[in-house]
């Protein structure tokens, strides 16, 4: 058992690791102090479509979508994408104890983007990240 006794993780890879932490950190900071305005977020466009939804979550994979007035859209039993999106919009209400039942809006911009948008948290997901079939799933969202 002579071995054990060694360092299992290189001390150049630890320098390595300590210098990218350092680094990391002293851009953020120069950034965070001079101002700098962020550069990795999506340019302002026009809203071209809107509507409120409410999704309602039916356990681990069903979901139901209602419009703002309560009249069913959809009831799916393996919702997929959408139930991923409903999960996560329901651990953030959760997180602020509020109730998930309150409507949330799906937006399509003009240049391109799809949002679900949550004003009670402030919480949003851009839909057109995670593919043209997950993104055309609520793109049939509004046609409705």
């Amino acid at each position: 058992m002579r071995h054990a006794d060694k360092e299992m993780i290189p001390a150049a890879l630890l320098r390595g690791m300590m210098a990218l932490v350092l680094v990391t950190l002293a851009l953020t900071a120069y950034a965070s102090l001079t101002g700098r305005v962020p550069s990795g977020q999506p340019e302002i466009s026009a809203v071209l479509r809107e509507k409120t939804l409410i999704l309602q979550g039916g356990g681990a994979q069903a979901v139901t979508v209602l419009s703002a007035d309560g009249t069913v859209l959809l009831d799916l039993p393996h919702g997929g994408f959408v139930t991923v999106v409903q999960n996560a919009l329901e651990t953030q209400r959760h997180r602020h104890n509020i109730d998930p039942l309150l409507p949330v809006r799906l937006v399509s911009y003009a240049n391109g983007r799809l949002t679900l948008e949550d004003p009670q948290t402030g919480w949003s997901v851009e839909l057109y990240g995670f593919g043209s079939d997950n993104k055309a799933s609520f793109e049939r969202l509004l046609d409705n």
